[in-house]
């Protein structure tokens, strides 16, 4: 078992690590209430605006910081400044590499002082940065390891899940890394598969859970109570008083 001695503090994106056993507290060890956000988006923001309305809601102790598009024009921008939220468009082909596109993403990340990325809908791979690690999520509208990698976003996601016969599917909050919908599993929801179901409603159905399962995950982040062990995410009991 690790000691105290063994965690060291990782600056200021309060995360802990320990050289000797691998393992990372996820989160914030003296949280920044509200959590600094960052969204990431690439087309519709139906995500996004989830994460507006838990805010708004104070379900969600976060601010958006900046919403970054990979495209430009898209409906989920047009939410983002309805809600009074600065926006940015860093498009993929206007980068030479992967990692200059990355680059630019989290430079600005930097900027803004983000304690969390949460990517919402974004469909490109990026290179995360060390200070980074264990601080960008996504979902995914799945049970991962299922369902997921390059190409499978959106209602593709639903007509394979119908296609192969599944009787669950559901959703997907985790840590991501530097492969599509790899990273370490934080939280899943599952839902029934039922015989009449279409890609629409089997969407609609995981989206319902979506919705809760991604600010959760938010707010375990916050709370300091994601511990990461290898592939493994440990939530922590809240700190007794």
């Amino acid at each position: 078992m690790p000691t105290a001695g063994d965690a060291v503090n990782a600056g200021r994106n309060g995360s802990e690590y320990s050289r000797h056993t691998g393992l990372r507290m996820a989160g914030m060890t003296t949280p920044h209430i509200p959590l600094r956000l960052v969204v990431l988006i690439s087309g519709t923001g139906t995500t996004l605006q989830n994460l507006i309305e838990h805010i708004s809601a104070r379900k969600l102790p976060a601010e958006i910081r900046l919403v970054i598009s990979s495209k430009a024009n898209v409906p989920g921008l047009e939410k983002a400044s309805r809600a009074g939220l600065p926006t940015e468009v860093i498009e993929r082909r206007n980068a030479s590499s992967v990692e200059e596109f990355s680059q630019q993403i989290f430079d600005r990340c930097r900027q803004v002082q983000a304690d969390l990325v949460c990517m919402a809908g974004f469909l490109h791979l990026v290179r995360i940065p060390e200070d980074f690690q264990n601080r960008v999520m996504n979902i995914h509208p799945a049970l991962l390891p299922a369902f997921g990698g390059k190409g499978f976003y959106g209602l593709r996601v639903h007509e394979a899940v119908l296609a192969y016969g599944c009787k669950v599917s559901g959703c997907t909050v985790h840590f991501a890394d530097n492969e599509y919908d790899h990273g370490p599993i934080i939280l899943q929801r599952v839902v029934p598969v039922l015989d009449d179901d279409t890609p629409e409603s089997l969407a609609a159905r995981v989206f319902a859970e979506e919705c809760e399962a991604y600010p959760e995950a938010i707010r375990l982040f916050a709370e300091g109570r994601l511990r990461v062990e290898g592939r493994r995410v440990r939530i922590l009991p809240r700190p007794r008083r």
